[in-house]
């Protein structure tokens, strides 16, 4: 199936201060801070790159036409997520939506994997998720708005060798966007999920052999990867009115075969 036209924005976020984490380089996350600015909102965005957090903070400048804020951030560190937020609310004013993109891959079996890679990979993926959301809570909790849209994976739901701790994080992102929902939710908060099932991107082929994503291309029913804007176009949704009463939810973003 050839790849659908990239649909314009629809002003879905329109006016909406938003913090979009990893949005360096071409995968999710940048896809997520375009979709973002398309559909009219002011973004903040993160990522632990420099160079590349620095030509993506160009790229969406040139397209909203407003400078866009872009803060370094490992989130694995506590002190600079807590810094992230701070600037994001200097800078916009206050925080509506938090994209949480930020996760860590690879590939290792069971027997063979060594605990500084699993602990890595839970570092990244599942307590730097905890630390974004965190922070964003405690600030929208105190206005009584705000969505939180996370990223996880089918691989939380579905077995894949080589993936005990890639699978075990994103199970985990599951379990905590559907517990900080409850607790968010007489709040005004929303927090959901989404869970791509591949959305192919530069940074798969460096952690992933190619012979592997073939192999997971054959499962999609489309007979092709999702480009990483059709993930950002769920996760738009996710952050928008439309979704008023979804919370607690992990929405696949996948064609793969039952």
């Amino acid at each position: 199936m050839t790849i659908p036209p990239y649909p314009q924005g629809r002003g879905l976020l329109k006016g909406r201060k938003v913090v979009v984490t990893a949005a360096a380089g071409g995968g999710i996350g940048f896809a997520v801070a375009k979709r973002c600015v398309e559909e009219g909102a002011q973004v903040t965005i993160s990522d632990i790159h420099e160079r590349r957090l620095s030509a993506a903070a160009e790229k969406l400048t040139e397209l909203s036409g407003q400078p866009t804020t872009a803060v370094l951030c490992d989130v694995c560190d506590e002190a600079q997520v807590q810094r992230l937020f701070e600037v994001a609310i200097e800078k916009m004013g206050h925080v509506d939506v938090l994209m949480n993109n930020a996760g860590l891959g690879g590939t290792a079996t069971v027997v063979e994997m060594t605990d500084a890679q699993w602990d890595k990979v839970i570092d990244v993926s599942l307590t730097g998720t905890m630390r974004c959301v965190r922070a964003a809570l405690r600030h929208m909790q105190a206005r009584g708005s705000g969505v939180v849209v996370n990223n996880a994976s089918v691989l939380g739901w579905r077995a894949q060798e080589g993936q005990a701790h890639y699978a075990a994080a994103k199970a985990g992102v599951m379990a905590l966007t559907r517990c900080a929902a409850v607790e968010a939710a007489k709040y005004g908060v929303r927090v959901n999920a989404v869970a791509p099932s591949l959305a192919m991107h530069p940074f798969l082929y460096k952690v992933t052999s190619a012979e592997v994503l073939e192999e997971l291309t054959s499962r999609e029913a489309f007979g092709r990867a999702a480009e990483p804007w059709e993930v950002a176009n769920v996760m738009a949704f996710l952050a928008s009115d439309y979704s008023s009463y979804m919370t607690g939810e992990v929405v696949a973003v996948s064609s793969q075969r039952a």
